[in-house]
């Protein structure tokens, strides 16, 4: 009997430790970071693109000033920055204060970390970058292609709120580059104050997505003060997304009518939102 009992209990270990082993391949194949398929492209040289992070490493409550730590979720910056830079373009990094951008450990985590995570892990250039961020306030937004929010916790904190974020956007959207305008998951909260020349809401009636209500409940943190598809909806969106049994295994890209604007879901959408913006810059007349 206890020699039995010896042998299921070994049988358990290893079976066990083969699950853990095989987690992040069970993870992929539900969702979550799905392989990029599509089309690619490289632009003529001098394309510049703009990559905006958050300042805000805390997960907490309105009033609270301790908590868990956050900030933006890496696969959101790593999959659009790589995207960009292997299409040839020169790519910066500016978050709302500059300086150390906060990266959430867990997107770190065995379960979650990306090819492009390890790659900037391994990166100088890029770590650098990270940890030095540019203020907005010091950046010409008016000099870039692509302007792309990245998401994460902490954006839900300081991107909504920024009246430098969404003045730069707004000038440089009617600016001589045009840029195409891209944000994923809690990014997209930078975009919804921006104003149009007649001081509406320049995202009103345009495709927009970010991470939904629904997977931000799934998840347990409804303690941030803004949810993107709640204000994407204020805001007078037109907010599509893709759903899941889980939503965080779900994705999808939304481009509006005018091809401005490109929003990514959540965390499995950065790389395609990034190949769809890079493809449209493709298609202009040069």
């Amino acid at each position: 009997m206890k020699k039995t009992l010896l042998k299921i209990g070994a049988a358990c270990i290893v079976l066990f430790a083969a699950f853990i082993v095989a987690l992040p391949t069970i993870m992929h194949s539900l969702g979550l970071h799905p392989e990029y398929t599509g089309e690619t492209h490289h632009l003529p040289a001098g394309k510049r693109a703009l990559i905006v992070t958050t300042s805000h490493g805390v997960l907490n409550a309105p009033g609270e000033t301790t908590g868990e730590a956050t900030g933006i979720a890496i696969s959101e910056l790593t999959h659009p920055y790589y995207s960009y830079l292997d299409a040839g373009m020169k790519v910066d990094v500016a978050s709302i204060k500059g300086g150390q951008v906060p990266v959430d450990p867990g997107g770190l985590r065995r379960t979650a970390i990306t090819q492009e995570d390890k790659r900037y892990l391994n990166d100088p250039a890029l770590i650098a970058k990270v940890e030095n961020s540019l203020p907005i306030d010091d950046v010409d937004f008016n000099q870039y292609d692509i302007i792309f929010l990245v998401g994460g916790w902490g954006a839900a904190y300081d991107l909504g709120y920024s009246e430098v974020l969404a003045n730069k956007i707004g000038r440089a959207y009617y600016g001589p580059k045009e840029p195409l305008i891209g944000s994923v998951c809690h990014g997209a909260l930078g975009l919804i104050n921006l104003k149009d020349r007649e001081g509406n809401k320049l995202i009103a009636g345009r495709a927009m997505t970010g991470v939904t209500d629904k997977q931000v409940k799934e998840l347990g943190i409804e303690l941030t003060p803004l949810h993107p598809e709640t204000e994407l909806r204020k805001a007078g969106a037109l907010f599509e997304s893709q759903t899941a049994f889980r939503d965080v295994f779900a994705s999808h890209v939304a481009i509006d009518a005018e091809q401005r604007f490109i929003s990514g879901q959540n965390q499995n959408s950065g790389m395609e939102t990034a190949q769809k913006m890079i493809a449209i810059i493709a298609r202009r007349p040069v």
